[in-house]
């Protein structure tokens, strides 16, 4: 079940309001990735204090007035960028996928988006790597791989 403001662990009673509701959406991303509670909670307080000391005043209202709904409801591109921040530097992937095409980060245990049509795939994928300066590889249904496309230094 995922925490709220109601409802956290109890190490996060003492943290600032911004920092605790951050640490609970971070820590309720890292669970939903598989993350064992016990490593997740100290994971997400450490990244939750970095984030309060680098945001800006806008940002830490915006997580301030988030709802328990922002808490539990998180887009799966989002969680999986805060939980695992290593995957900012990982390439995009256009994979086949059950559902149709699936967008990927390089190393991530999920997906973090799903089209039917590969041609939607390909220009989220785009638009994620331009935005990371990484690159998109897209893959035929096989699983080899068909294209590269670079955006390091917002480059194509």
């Amino acid at each position: 079940m995922p925490w709220d403001s109601n409802d956290y662990p109890s190490s996060f009673k003492n943290l600032d309001t911004a920092v605790r509701k951050k640490a609970i959406d971070i820590a309720n991303a890292m669970i939903d990735e598989g993350y064992d509670e016990g490593r997740a909670i100290p994971i997400a307080t450490e990244q939750a204090k970095e984030w309060y000391e680098n945001a800006d005043q806008k940002e830490i209202n915006r997580v301030k007035q988030m709802s328990d709904s922002d808490l539990k409801e998180r887009d799966a591109e989002d969680q999986q960028y805060e939980s695992r921040p290593e995957l900012l530097d990982k390439g995009e992937h256009v994979v086949s996928h059950e559902e149709g095409w699936a967008v990927q980060a390089e190393d991530a245990k999920q997906p973090s988006n799903v089209y039917d049509k590969k041609e939607d795939a390909v220009e989220r994928a785009e638009e994620i790597a331009q935005n990371k300066g990484t690159q998109v590889v897209i893959h035929k249904r096989d699983g080899t791989i068909q294209d590269k496309i670079s955006y390091k230094n917002n480059e194509k």
